[in-house]
């Protein structure tokens, strides 16, 4: 984890559409939306040694990258493009361009990160516009002389408390699954045939028609399918996303025993289980149907108690998915 990236314990809120990105006065640098790995590998190494790429991670769903959506809009229009290029802007959805999120090691949005001559200088969490404007300017320098208009910096704004960055490792998945062991044990387990697989049974947007009541009846039985449930992309010997790789990464070397739901293969319950838990992101990890939280929350109680969980742990031996018959599976 990115030691500059403090931790977040609050839920994350509803999902919010960010703010359009202000247009910009002709000549100067714009925020360049990054939809790819191999979009982002193009533009940064494009850019001469010496430009300061400024690198923002958001998330649609996170209420603070509204506002640093537009810090860095405004901030971006007061520097002229130049030749040589002296500063670039791009900005990520963090859990769309995963491969990404993970070489910054991304666990919370928003996230600014400054790269120059091929290495990370300096990184900002949270929404504080005066941190980003000082930090930016201390590599690049100030935008006055170069700047075609007359907007200059924005202003340091005044706010009463920042709004805090979000944890980016609880987007919420579908489909429970239980770990155990079986024959030579959880150290011996290997992904075979029987794995569910991780292809979507709907298409976004279609449910198999269950009323809202069934389906939160169904969802408060998934959440209990095992002692500890993990919610996530794809499966543990399949991970569909640098969060849940993450995860099962963890509760295996923690030795956890667990069930896991592969979400991507269930619309319904990737959908409602956003509402039920109110937790709009995955992966989720309930212990005894109660949230625990994701990925950075998980890192965060392993961190502060090393029994936490212990009750779940199977003695030396590596925590790992059950045979597919102890599986919970989509309807």
């Amino acid at each position: 984890m990115n030691s500059n990236a403090p931790m977040s314990s609050e839920k994350p809120g509803p999902a919010v559409e960010q703010d359009k990105p202000t247009t910009a006065p002709a000549g100067t640098c714009t925020v360049t939306p990054i939809t790819s790995e191999s979009d982002f590998e193009q533009h940064t190494s494009s850019l001469p040694s010496a430009c300061l790429a400024v690198i923002y991670f958001h998330a649609p769903w996170a209420e603070p990258c509204k506002q640093m959506s537009t810090i860095l809009s405004t901030l971006a229009s007061t520097y002229a493009p130049g030749d040589p290029q002296r500063i670039a802007f791009f900005g990520l959805d963090a859990e769309e361009v995963s491969e990404v999120s993970e070489q910054y090691d991304v666990t919370q949005v928003p996230l600014v990160v400054l790269q120059k001559h091929g290495k990370v200088v300096d990184s900002i969490t949270g929404t504080d516009a005066s941190k980003v404007r000082n930090a930016v300017e201390k590599h690049a320098g100030s935008p006055v002389a170069g700047n075609p208009g007359k907007a200059g910096l924005p202003p340091v704004q005044k706010v009463t408390k920042p709004a805090p960055s979000v944890a980016l490792d609880d987007k919420p998945e579908d489909g429970p699954h239980t770990n155990g062991s079986s024959g030579g044990g959880l150290s011996k387990y290997a992904p075979d045939a029987k794995d569910p697989s991780t292809a979507p049974e709907y298409s976004s947007g279609e449910t198999n028609g269950a009323s809202q009541e069934e389906l939160n009846s169904r969802l408060s039985e998934l959440v209990k399918a095992a002692p500890v449930m993990l919610f996530m992309k794809g499966t543990p010997s399949a991970p569909q996303c640098g969060f849940s790789r993450q995860t099962v990464s963890m509760l295996r070397e923690k030795g956890i025993r667990y069930g896991f739901f592969n979400i991507l293969a269930d619309d319904e319950v990737r959908q409602g289980l956003k509402n039920y838990s109110e937790w709009p992101t995955f992966p989720q990890v309930y212990v005894g149907g109660e949230l625990v939280g994701g990925l950075d929350i998980l890192k965060e109680e392993f961190e502060n108690d090393p029994e936490f969980l212990k009750e779940y742990m199977v003695q030396g031996k590596t925590g790992g998915p059950a045979s597919a018959d102890r599986q919970a599976q989509p309807a």
